[in-house]
């Protein structure tokens, strides 16, 4: 008999969790329902009807499938939050709503899925976020890594903002809030059959703060993106393609920590293609450059920020000019390099 009772607890996820019915009910209600708590969740309805204000808004769509769902500094969890509240804010968004979607393994320990809901409430609270709609289901042991989470996000953008890819231009400055590849490095760390350890935490955050500050005091923000998957190299590639542009990287100016260089080159990586979950990179002219790191460094997650580059007219592509005073061009990785990072 593999009928599931429903009315005993249970330490682990069963297949019954995500059959849809009292066992499922009882999941989101114990679990979900408590941690999510507010008013337009409290709906209890297939969607969620909210109020916006008037204006445009943004959306934005993401999954997270990191693996080990636990590792220095954060989760999954927090991951899925911070992940989505930056992708609204590199759109010049202020983020208001998320909904929260779970495909969740047979036999995931229920003291795993707890910490990682736990973890999804801190992280919306600190950016000020609500959770207000979601889905549960669970799949047989073998068809995911433990757990996976897609989110989407709703957000608002001032009248006055313009912030896109396209609008790169010749004499633009590139700028990085932070440290580049600390997550990534992170989540290798966290890996036992990589045989390596160091002291780096992950630095996800919510980085909407920096945002906000950055568009209510410079006007011309051209250009904001958050380097996740495919790190910096990635990212500036495709807004070289969006605006065809020249972007000149100058390597000696990019935030490096040392321990990040030193697993990078034991694991044979490339810095600029690591994931990054606590930094963003922010295209604007020149003349706004100092004003705009006096911005990003008045707040912790940007403390470190630095000019890194300049845009060119050329044909669309990344060049770093190295420490050695060669340059050498950066492209689009043709395969992924680092498997469920983000």
């Amino acid at each position: 008999m593999n009928c599931s009772i429903p009315f005993d607890d249970f330490d682990c996820i069963l297949l019954g969790h995500g059959g849809g019915g009292r066992l499922t009910q009882r999941l989101i209600r114990e679990v979900f329902y408590p941690a999510f708590d507010n008013p337009l969740l409290a709906q209890d309805h297939d969607g969620c009807v909210f109020p916006v204000a008037a204006g445009r808004m943004a959306c934005s769509a993401d999954s997270f499938v990191v693996s080990p769902l636990f590792f220095p500094g954060g989760n999954i969890g927090d991951l899925a939050v911070n992940g989505t509240v930056n992708d609204l804010a590199c759109c010049g968004a202020r983020p208001l709503y998320l909904t929260a979607g779970f495909i969740i393994e047979e036999g995931l320990p229920l003291g795993d899925l707890r910490r990682v809901v736990a973890s999804m409430q801190q992280a919306a609270r600190r950016a000020d976020v609500r959770i207000i709609a979601g889905d549960t289901k669970v799949v047989e042991r073998g068809r995911c890594d433990g757990l996976y989470i897609h989110t989407a996000g709703i957000g608002i953008v001032p009248e006055d903002a313009d912030i896109a890819p396209c609008r790169a231009a010749d004499g633009d400055v590139v700028i990085c809030s932070g440290p580049i590849g600390v997550h990534g490095i992170a989540i290798l760390s966290a890996r036992e059959s990589l045989g390596f350890e160091t002291a780096l935490r992950s630095d996800t955050a919510a980085l909407h703060h920096l945002t906000s500050s950055l568009l209510a005091n410079i006007r011309d923000v051209h250009v904001l993106r958050d380097p996740t998957r495919g790190g910096v190299a990635t990212a500036l590639n495709e807004i070289a393609s969006a605006a065809s542009v020249h972007i000149v990287l100058e390597e000696e100016q990019i935030p490096l920590p040392a321990p990040v260089r030193a697993a990078a080159e034991m694991l044979g990586l490339d810095p600029l293609y690591i994931a990054n979950e606590g930094i963003l990179l922010a295209i604007l002219p020149e003349m706004y450059a100092g004003s705009a790191l006096r911005i990003l460094r008045a707040h912790p997650e940007g403390r470190e920020a630095a000019i890194i580059g300049h845009i060119e007219t050329g044909p669309p592509s990344v060049r770093l000019k190295t420490l050695l005073g060669g340059s050498r061009i950066v492209d689009i990785p043709s395969g992924e390099q680092l498997p469920r990072i983000c």
